[in-house]
């Protein structure tokens, strides 16, 4: 494909999330400005496929956080701004994934680059989709010691939201090795995918452990543990790679 019509495709893509953002109130004006730097660094540096594997989290993680929304309101575990999300958030969630874009760019494309991108989305989307719904679960208990915590706490984990969390990174994994084919990923298709479904749901218990050991203690805060998280997530699939292929 010429660079010419890739590059349009990526403009064209960019131009989508915001209007569906907009459109929808999934983000608030600084969110749709930090999305459009995100969308524009993904599609540009890395590959407009990457960035429709950033949008297919970003409106799932903005249809989760408004369902049942009233909900999650009455017991004081809902997204503020009436679930819009900001810049803090699409920063924390995609601003690992923008760096592993600029990487790739500036190693003139990298066998890993892929792989480690989609792992990254993996483990955003995992962790909302366990947070959001998993929110309304009141059998959750702390990820350290398992004792049972209210609802919404930070390193809780529910029965809910540990399956939600696995259907998060499941389905950016399917989402990602059906594109895969398209970018000329050389990552075997069934490997990859096992790995985004897998990293996706370990890098979503790595954010809760993160959050009962150093959030809730005021060391970190919620947009650095997941920052922290998804980083991790990338770096765990350098590391499947490099092991098992």
């Amino acid at each position: 494909m010429e660079v010419a019509t890739e590059l349009l495709i990526s403009l064209i893509l960019v131009g989508i999330l915001l209007l569906i953002s907009k459109f929808y109130d999934f983000l608030d004006l600084g969110g749709l400005l930090a999305a459009l730097t995100v969308g524009l660094l993904i599609s540009l540096l890395g590959h407009w496929t990457w960035l429709i594997v950033l949008m297919s989290f970003l409106i799932m993680s903005s249809v989760v956080t408004k369902w049942r929304y009233e909900e999650k309101s009455l017991l004081s575990v809902e997204e503020s701004n009436e679930g819009k999300r900001g810049w803090k958030n699409v920063l924390a969630n995609g601003g690992g994934a923008s760096l592993i874009a600029i990487i790739n760019y500036l190693l003139g494309g990298h066998d890993y680059a892929y792989a480690a991108f989609c792992a990254c989305v993996a483990v955003a989307s995992s962790d909302t989709l366990a947070s959001e719904i998993g929110s309304l679960d009141p059998r959750t208990r702390i990820i350290t010691t398992l004792a049972a915590v209210p609802a919404g706490t930070n390193g809780g984990m529910s029965p809910t939201g540990t399956v939600a969390a696995f259907y998060g990174g499941l389905i950016v994994a399917i989402i990602s090795t059906l594109l895969g084919a398209l970018n000329g990923d050389s990552n075997p298709p069934f490997f990859l995918f096992l790995c985004i479904t897998v990293i996706g749901w370990l890098g979503c218990q790595l954010d809760s452990l993160l959050g009962a050991l150093f959030e809730n203690r005021g060391y970190l805060g919620k947009h650095s543990v997941n920052f922290i998280s998804t980083i991790a997530g990338a770096i765990a699939a350098v590391w499947a790679i490099q092991f098992f292929l």
